[in-house]
């Protein structure tokens, strides 16, 4: 809670991919954080902060819908993006199994798509 709060006197201008995944992970700020994010992910689907590549679209993958409403043009230009990710490696591999990292993701790009 102690780094939300330090972020909460960061300009936005300023943030960083993690800045983005702590505050939106918390669903913080979401009104104003997740355009940002949304550029960074139609910039790179795959940005990654302090975890892992894609984390930042891990936790954008986790917002509720209502999070879109005012965004819709950028979640379908996020969504086109997406289904391209998916249809590729390593998402598209047969073999991936079930709790590995890629077929996670894959997974909740595939609920994303579907909504």
């Amino acid at each position: 809670m102690r780094r939300c709060t330090e972020l909460r006197r960061k300009p936005l201008a300023e943030f960083t991919v993690e800045d983005l995944r702590i505050m939106l992970g918390q669903e913080i700020g979401v009104p104003a954080l997740l355009p940002l994010a949304a550029k960074a992910l139609l910039r790179n689907p795959m940005s990654e902060g302090d975890y892992y590549p894609g984390d930042l679209l891990a936790t954008v993958l986790r917002l509720p819908d209502t999070a879109w409403r005012n965004l819709r043009a950028e979640r379908k230009r996020l969504a086109s993006v997406l289904g391209e990710l998916v249809a590729g490696p390593p998402f598209n591999d047969p073999d991936l199994q079930l709790r590995d990292p890629d077929w996670l993701l894959r997974d909740a790009i595939v609920r994303f798509l579907g909504r």
